[in-house]
């Protein structure tokens, strides 16, 4: 059981860590003329064209936020068709404005990416749901279409992979990510491994908040046997892999058996770069954490059935935060806030106000629906801050408590700009920002108890956590952005306290400054 094999995982893990010294001793050129191509792209399959999106559900994005993967929507509902998914795909996907320079357009889309490179791709296993046909589809935001790639309900060979995953029976749509090794690794190299779960977690942050705010139970599932979701896919797994699972709304319909074996999928892809370049390390994780067998899967999830939330310890000082409920809080949509959002350039050392703050981490941190987690609330990243200018806390770093009492735990008092600067592989927005929330997890703890699995679980879900802050902030008018950081350097700093974890992802906050020029 490679699953079981954890040196496998140190060894990418502390070999992808940045450090000064690291970073200096190995620097990276971008060669703009090999840049990967944004879309993949079935140049032989005729796009079954969707409809553009300009409704509104009417929820509030902060009451989606919060209820989006906690198991929020109402029981029984069910995807009414292609209106919903068309409506889910496009906010948690698609190209939601565009720019054009001399020379080129840039594509913003409607989830942030580490570097704009959008290596995260979308695949539709459906049932029959209304003009849309049972099929295995792939989504292309470039030309917003759909593309079948085989006809056929194929739910039930889903629901076998995942060790008969509950919730996946009962789905009319499953959305499965899948991760492109090489449209990030142009820029990040082996470290884009990590790069999948932030980036799938910020698009699902998205689609899952979109999804309860029409209603739509949606479930989280990183239990499944790898090859057989990557043969349904006919995806090439030296190059893209299956990393997640998605079930959409319910149905009390009996799901039909799956027609048989997927035969072998040989559908031209244009290529994505004159050529590529290989980080094996990355292949390597990923087999280190892939799960063989339905037996592996259930081991899987039993774990995740029997884990225990370790107490939080009393500490002093300690700072109660009160979020406002109501008509305290912004009203605008979750569509309203996600067509605005982009990731900022520059912050204003502006502070922003408490009930901003407390907002924004409460409604991020209340729990997500997926199958590694025991109950709603629990969580595998532990947050940790740098407040630099929010009115009525002192500057310093902090530790994050959630739950019915959501509080902060002071560790250091003082003006830590300039060092959150410089964790934040020194790039002065984290220091510029309002406040940094860097996200630690005890990985030995993780991986113990559940496997290499645990890697790509505790990645995605920081990725989500920080894709609802990003919705949080700019629900509230502000700005934020994802950073990367000096592994080891975040730990000391939050040390003793953060001992023995490991740095996760990073999301800055603030009062985004006027674009340049």
């Amino acid at each position: 059981m490679i699953n079981s094999e954890t040196d496998r995982l140190w060894r990418y893990h502390n070999g992808t860590k940045h450090s000064p010294e690291s970073v200096r001793r190995d620097p990276h050129f971008l060669d703009w003329g090999n840049q990967p191509l944004p879309f993949k792209i079935y140049p032989d399959l005729e796009p079954l064209k969707l409809p553009d999106q300009t409704t509104q559900s009417g929820v509030a994005a902060l009451e989606a936020i919060a209820t989006g993967v906690a198991g929020g929507p109402r029981a029984g509902s069910s995807v009414a068709g292609l209106e919903d998914l068309t409506h889910l795909l496009y906010f948690a996907a698609g190209i939601t404005r565009r720019r054009r320079y001399t020379g080129g357009e840039i594509l913003f889309r409607a989830a942030a990416c580490t570097g704009a490179l959008y290596e995260i791709e979308l695949y539709l296993v459906c049932g029959p749901l209304g003009q849309l046909a049972a099929g295995v589809y792939h989504f292309n935001p470039g030309d917003f279409a759909l593309r079948l790639l085989r006809a056929g309900d194929w739910r039930g060979l889903i629901v076998e992979a995942a060790a008969g995953e509950a919730s996946l029976g009962r789905a009319p749509a499953i959305v499965v990510s899948t991760g492109t090794y090489w449209r990030n690794a142009w820029k990040y190299r082996a470290r884009t491994y990590r790069h999948f779960g932030w980036d799938n977690g910020t698009m699902l942050a998205n689609l899952l908040a979109v999804a309860a705010s029409r209603g739509l139970p949606a479930r989280l599932v990183c239990g499944f046997t790898d090859e057989r979701v990557n043969t349904l896919l006919g995806l090439d797994t030296a190059r893209e892999v299956a990393l997640s699972l998605v079930a959409l709304g319910e149905s009390e319909d009996t799901l039909p058996a799956p027609p048989g074996e997927p035969s072998s999928l040989d559908l031209a892809t244009v290529a994505l770069s004159h050529s590529e370049v290989d980080y094996p390390a990355m292949r390597e994780m990923h087999e280190a954490s892939s799960l063989a067998d339905p037996g592996e899967v259930r081991a899987w999830r039993a774990h995740a059935e029997s884990v225990d939330t370790e107490p939080e310890p009393a500490a002093s000082p300690w700072f109660p935060l009160a979020p406002p409920a109501g008509d305290a809080v912004p009203s605008d949509t979750i569509e309203e806030v996600i067509l605005r959002r982009g990731s900022s350039r520059r912050f204003l050392r502006h502070p922003i106000g408490l009930d901003q703050f407390s907002t924004i981490l409460d409604r991020a941190t209340r729990g997500i629906h997926a199958d590694f987690h025991a109950a709603p609330g629990e969580r595998w990243n532990d947050l940790y801050l740098t407040v630099h200018a929010v009115d009525g806390l002192r500057p310093g770093s902090y530790h994050y408590h959630g739950g019915k009492r959501p509080a902060l735990e002071l560790l250091k008092e003082g003006d830590f700009r300039s060092r959150a600067a410089f964790l934040a592989l020194d790039q002065n927005l984290a220091g510029d920002a309002a406040f940094a929330v860097f996200f630690l997890a005890d990985l030995s703890r993780m991986l113990e108890r559940f496997g290499n699995r645990a890697y790509r679980a505790v990645q995605l879900e920081a990725g989500i956590l920080g894709g609802k802050l990003y919705l949080g902030a700019y629900a509230h008018r502000l700005g934020a952005t994802g950073l990367t950081f000096y592994d080891d350097a975040v730990v000391e700093f939050f040390s003793p306290h953060a001992a023995g974890k490991s740095a996760i992802f990073l999301v800055a906050m603030g009062r985004p400054a006027p674009l340049r020029g």
